[in-house]
């Protein structure tokens, strides 16, 4: 067998050098690999949050109010904005190094086995990053509770190996659609998948037509469902730039509570409201312990990166991660809300290829009027659609040619702008379209690591 790396950089060339897709779904490899560990997974308490938009949201507010409670909290999720390592956190700190290091030493022989010595092939790099998060939780840091966000889908994700507390899904909507299928019912299909028999299920406000595979998907596995509007509601009361208050009101609440959020879109109060209820039920079933103030104090203190969040205030940017459709509506709808009606939009997108980008472009109708120009460009990245796709995508929407401009260079673009405060101190750049575009453009910024998703 091979030596081990010696160096963390080693360690995540091989990482990314593994298969990305391409293998046949299916969590076979997951748990052999598991299985060969003696399935260090069961020695961990986990709440398992799925969903098409909202996830990572969730999952900050989840975290940072049990950390507000005292608890020890593992936190996986993806893609990450400045570094690799924010995937796997603990306490909010990404993991070490070193401890990643070891522990990619640790599993490398048992992925060349599995690829080698089994009908399984070999793991994809996103499995080899869940069996390194799983073992980092259960042998290093031990936390009380690990937030565990799936990757795709739900029910053959990598993540879907583990028994939880609770299983959470955020919402469903139409992306991944070559891989989850072309229709709400279909991707729900797939997200149902976490739920397991006898685990209860928190359901944020999702489309009739996936809740009624939801619902059918609890009934089947005899697990208690809770849904937005039947079982917990959220009411918004007022939102300004860094700060929204809402209502909260739940099952296991005598009475309703006020909260305040500091990530802004009215998406964001859902994804709140959804978190206390998982909260609600650990405290009414599994005896955590949180009191008011905690959770009140842990919604304030969430941050989360690229998710409307403001880079620039002479002349405002806002980035936001919205890559599909739903994500775009969302991003129209908080900033018809945010926004003065005096102020000039402009955007700045990029997508990836495989995004149904002449929907995301139609999702900015509502603004048009407002929208003084929209900036069209690409990035590095494989996947990433080329800024003349875009462009053309924008007239398959019905977009007024003379607001569409073609951007070569982002660099240049974003450092032109920002020279010049004068010139655009009642504009408003929004820089959207892919959350890997985002993190790319973040990193041009003065924001420190820590900060992103503390």
């Amino acid at each position: 067998m091979e030596e081990g790396f010696s160096t963390y950089n080693e360690a995540l060339d091989w990482l990314h050098g593994l298969l990305r897709f391409g293998q046949k779904p299916g969590l076979e490899r997951m748990r052999w690999m598991l299985g060969q560990l003696g399935h260090p997974e069961r020695r961990l308490a986990f709440v398992h949050v799925a969903g098409t938009n909202g996830k990572g949201s969730t999952c900050a507010y989840l975290t940072q109010m049990l950390q507000e409670a005292g608890y020890s909290v593992g936190t996986f999720t993806s893609p990450y904005i400045t570094d690799f390592r924010e995937r796997i956190r603990y306490n909010g700190a990404l993991i070490p190094q070193q401890d990643l290091l070891s522990l990619v030493n640790e599993v490398k022989p048992l992925v060349e086995l599995c690829e080698h010595a089994t009908e399984h092939g070999s793991p994809t790099e996103f499995e080899v990053i869940t069996t390194i998060a799983i073992l980092y939780y259960a042998k290093v840091v031990q936390p009380a509770v690990v937030i565990w966000e799936t990757g795709l889908g739900g029910r053959l994700d990598s993540t879907n190996v583990v028994a939880p507390l609770l299983s959470v899904i955020t919402n469903v909507g139409l992306d991944h659609t070559d891989v989850l299928g072309d229709s709400i019912e279909s991707i729900a299909r797939e997200k149902a998948g976490i739920i397991k028999p006898g685990i209860p299920v928190v359901l944020g406000n999702m489309l009739p037509e996936a809740l009624a595979v939801m619902e059918e998907a609890a009934k089947k596995g005899k697990s208690s469902l809770y849904k937005y509007g039947t079982h917990y509601s959220a009411e918004p009361l007022d939102a300004q730039l860094g700060e929204q208050r809402f209502r909260y009101e739940g099952l296991f609440r005598r009475t309703a509570s006020e909260y305040r959020i500091s990530l802004n879109g009215t998406h964001q109060v859902y994804n709140a409201a959804l978190a206390v209820m998982v909260i609600d039920l650990l405290r009414e079933f599994y005896s955590y312990l949180l009191d008011e103030e905690e959770i009140a104090k842990g919604l304030q203190q969430t941050r989360w990166p690229g998710r409307l969040e403001v880079v620039g205030q002479k002349p405002l940017i806002l980035l936001d991660g919205a890559h599909n459709v739903e994500g775009m509506q969302a991003l129209v709808n908080s900033l018809q809300a945010l926004i003065p009606a005096h102020s000039r939009i402009n955007l700045l997108i990029a997508g990836l290829a495989d995004k149904p980008l002449a929907g995301m472009a139609a999702a900015w109708r509502p603004l048009q009027q407002q929208v003084e120009r929209v900036y069209v460009t690409t990035f590095d990245f494989p996947r990433a659609a080329s800024a003349e796709t875009l462009l053309d995508s924008f007239g398959v929407a019905e977009w007024n040619d003379s607001k569409l401009q073609l951007v070569a260079d982002w660099h240049h673009f974003l450092r032109t702008w920002m020279s010049k405060q004068e010139e655009h101190q009642n504009d408003v750049l929004i820089v959207c379209g892919s959350l890997y575009f985002i993190s790319q453009v973040r990193a041009i910024f003065p924001i420190t690591v820590e900060e992103a998703g503390e």
